[in-house]
This record gives C-alpha cells, structure tokens and sequence, in this order.
C-alpha cells in the first residue's frame, strides 16, 4: 500500500490523534495513488499512524479513517462504523431525530447523516467518502431502517474536494417536509430547502436549557433563525418573545412553526439585522428579562478570527445594556475558531465596555449526538455561555 511519510519536527497532532494530514505536513510519498486511494500513514520513524484516503486537489491530503494497520477498508468496516454511531446515539439521545454520524468523530471522515423521524439526511463532503457513498446508503437501509435517504449534497465545501453540488433522492421517495419533537416543541424540519441537512439538531439540549430563566420574562431572541429558543422559551412560560432574523424565509418557517405549537400569541417575529436592531434598542433603553445570541459562525478560518472576534463583541456589548440588572445573556458561538477560551476573553472585554458585572451560570456545548472527539479539536465548535448581568 502506499506510504505516506511525515516530515521531522512537524507537530505531533496526527500522533496524537488528529485525522487530518495536510500537504505542507508530507516529507515523501511512497507509491502510486489516484485520487480516493486508501494510503498508509507514518511519521518520520517509518511507525504506522493511520490508514486512510488520499486526495491531491485537497490541502487536506489524508483523512485517516482507522489506526489498525490490519483493519480493512470495506463494507463490514463502514457497517462496524455505522453501527456504533448508531448504538452511541441510542444510549445518549432520543433517536426519533438525531445526528446519525459526525464526520471525523465518529471516524467516517467527510460523512454527515442526520434522522428526521423515519428518514435520513446525507452529505458526503470529500471525495474519499463520496465514492463509498452507495454502500452507506446500503448500510443504513439495514442498520437504521428509514424509509427514505435524501442527498444534501448542495454544499460548497465539495468544490474543494473536485465534486459537484447536488441534491436529491438516493432511497425510496418521500414528502421532504416533515414535524420533529424536540423536547416538548414541534418543529417543521425542510430537509430539501432547510440549512444544512434540513435543521440544525444540535442546540436540541441547550434549548431546554433555559426553561428556568424564562419564567415570567420577557426575552430577546437575536439570530432565531425557525424559532428553536424563542418556541422554547414562550413554551416554558416567558410573558413575552421577540424573536428576530434577517431572512424572512427562516421567520415564515417560524411563524408556522409558532402555530403549530399555539404560541403565536407570545412571539413577535422580527424581520431585521440584528446588529442594527441591537444598536436601536440601546439607543433607546429596551431592556429584557432574557436576550438570547446564537448567530450564525462568524468565521470559517483562522485567518477571519480577529474581525469575528470584533463582530461577538458587538453583539455581546449590546446584549448585557440590554438586560435588566440580574436578568440573564443566552450567547452562542457555533465557530470552531472561537474558542471557548477567546470567547470568554470576549465576553469579559464586552462586561467591562458595557460597564457590567457578569456572573457564570453554566457552560454548555454541542448535543450528545454530536461527540466531541480528543484530539481533533474541530469537533468541539458550539460553545454557549449563560451568564447573569449585573
């Protein structure tokens, strides 16, 4: 099989259990390949690292999939694979909807699967995985037994990769608009036209997070997006909601999803920027029991993090003016690069701007079924802070 050789004096993150090998990381290759090849790693000692696929057009040249020399790339290695994320899932979550697969940390590098009640999302980001791609849709016919797979293959990310976008039926055909529970909510999921897979199931726990907080309150939610903390928060007995987004196809999804659940009455959906309406309610001393912030990733790069960083704090600024002396600040950041460190750092910077005190109530991340593996710290993306206000 052919070898790939690590340079001398790189960092030992892929010894340490990172999956990824990048090209400026690579001292020789040793033997042929075509894009997709499976390929043997080693670090400069010629010890074995991991076994995995190979693609040239990416800076991303390995992904390792496996760090047992003797383990076989084939079917019964994707079924061992899918079946414990599968199992995983089982013992931590409600798998009615869930994250079937997480990509890296679940060692199917490139994979994600999503489960929308009896049917399944998929994208397959890299070439390596996208050739395998009609053996997990096998697979999961066996293992999860949906009753339809949809391809949402509609991702840029792809283009890196030399693939194209697409998207479409892969198992059985079916209305692509169905209602999920999470939690106690219902929730219109469009797995066709949604983000993503067709909706983020990934803030699931932290929703029912807040059920404490919003009490009797009147909260803000900024970024809502199809209404994920504004349905919980009037649903756990907030007075009042104002729920906002920029995209008015996101607020008609969260109207209906408003309906759906009879709280209508208690969220008023705000189409506007939330910078700008964060700036014109301290303007004008709005203040909230609970504001909410759970933007959209600010960056995708470590080369964006410092004009991130400045966007988070804005928000952030504005968001402690706008809470009542010791209500609560909701604040997400769902980019990998923001660490939980910077963003805290942030937030102290923003409470002292603002001429705040913040307390810590509770740190949370990312939902079960979304695991974050040791050693590949991109796994670890969604921090949300709670935090009183002073």
């Amino acid at each position: 099989m052919t070898k790939v050789i690590l340079k001398l004096g790189i960092k030992k993150r892929v010894e340490n259990g990172h999956p990824w090998v990048y090209k400026n990381e690579v001292e020789t290759i040793d033997g042929d390949y075509l894009p997709g090849d499976i390929v043997e790693v080693y670090n400069h000692k010629q010890r074995f690292l991991g076994k995995g696929y190979i693609n040239p057009n990416s800076l991303i040249l390995v992904r390792i999939m496996t760090r047992e020399q003797n383990e076989e790339i084939n079917e019964e290695f994707f079924r061992r694979r899918i079946e414990r994320a599968y199992n995983y899932r089982k013992k931590v979550v409600d798998t009615s909807s869930c994250r079937v697969i997480f990509g890296e940390a679940d060692e199917l590098p490139g994979l994600i699967v999503d489960k929308f009640n009896e049917y399944l999302s998929i994208q397959t980001l890299t070439l390596g995985i996208d050739q395998y791609k009609e053996l997990i849709v096998k697979l999961l016919v066996e293992i999860v037994k949906p009753k339809g797979i949809y391809e949402r293959n509609d991702n840029s990310v792809r283009l890196l990769e030399g693939l194209e976008e697409h998207k479409g039926y892969l198992y059985g055909n079916f209305d692509t608009v169905t209602i999920i529970n999470e939690n106690e909510i219902k929730m219109y999921v469009d797995i066709d036209g949604g983000q993503k897979t067709g909706s983020f199931l990934d803030q699931r726990e932290n929703h029912a997070a807040i059920k404490s907080l919003v009490k009797d309150a009147s909260v803000l939610d900024c970024f809502t997006h199809t209404g994920g903390f504004a349905l919980h928060a009037a649903f756990y007995g907030a007075k009042h909601v104002t729920a906002v987004d920029i995209s008015e196809h996101a607020l008609e999804l969260a109207k209906k999803n408003a309906e759906l659940n009879k709280l209508e009455s208690k969220i008023d959906l705000v189409c506007a920027n939330a910078f700008d309406l964060l700036k014109e309610y301290t303007d004008t001393h709005r203040q909230f029991d609970v504001v909410i912030l759970d933007p959209p990733a600010f960056t995708k790069s470590a080369k964006k993090i410092e004009s991130a960083y400045r966007g988070y704090k804005e928000i952030n600024l504005r968001g402690m003016k706008l809470v009542k002396p010791g209500g609560f600040l909701i604040t997400a950041s769902c980019s990998h690069y923001m660490t939980k460190e910077l963003f805290k750092e942030m937030l102290e910077e923003s409470a002292k701007d603002a001429k705040k005190t913040i307390r810590e109530v509770e740190i949370r991340f990312q939902a079960k079924d979304h695991p974050i593996l040791w050693g590949y710290d991109e796994s670890l993306y969604l921090k949300l802070f709670i935090l009183q206000v002073y």
